[in-house]
């Protein structure tokens, strides 16, 4: 299930405020300020800083 342009215009990274992006599997949501990428679970965002995983 992916996510609406709606919701990705106003969801930012929990930790610095910065927007966030659909990752190419669109499968989770990536903040380049912070390194992190928040998981997509059935559809919904964990936008939980102790659940984001860091990314290279």
């Amino acid at each position: 299930m992916a996510i609406s342009e709606e919701l990705l215009k106003i969801l930012a990274c929990p930790k610095c405020k910065n927007p966030v992006k659909l990752n190419e599997t669109e499968d989770g949501l990536i903040c380049e300020h912070c390194k992190l990428l928040y998981e997509i679970r059935d559809g919904i965002p964990i936008m939980l800083i102790d659940e984001a995983r860091p990314i290279e």
